[in-house]
């Protein structure tokens, strides 16, 4: 694969990894624009952090059958979640390495 597909597909995994810290810190994502009326639905946090959890794993996907290495635009245990498929509580909950090294999205 060149190069340049390579760099399109990592900015594309490093915008979904973006827009899923973004929802799981419950920041404005493009799905409130998408989907106003939801926020005011119980679950609105579930599906938005859903949507951008099957969209993280949709670009890990491609670059897996493409040969594009993913893993380093994230820590182990993430990749292993990421690997694991299945949003779980412990994901959620877990995804920020520590308190102190919490990166969150700005």
């Amino acid at each position: 694969m060149g190069n340049l597909n390579a760099e399109f597909l990592l900015s594309k995994l490093a915008g979904a990894k973006e827009h899923f810290e973004r929802a799981l810190d419950c920041k404005h994502t493009e799905f409130d624009d998408l989907y106003p009326y939801m926020i005011e639905h119980p679950q609105f946090f579930w599906y938005k952090r859903y949507v951008a959890w099957s969209e993280l794993l949709t670009i890990v996907k491609l670059s897996e059958e493409l040969g594009v290495d993913w893993r380093k635009q994230f820590s182990q245990k993430q990749a292993d979640y990421v690997t694991g498929r299945v949003m779980s509580s412990r994901v959620l909950d877990e995804w920020y390495e520590t308190n102190d090294s919490k990166e969150h999205v700005g």
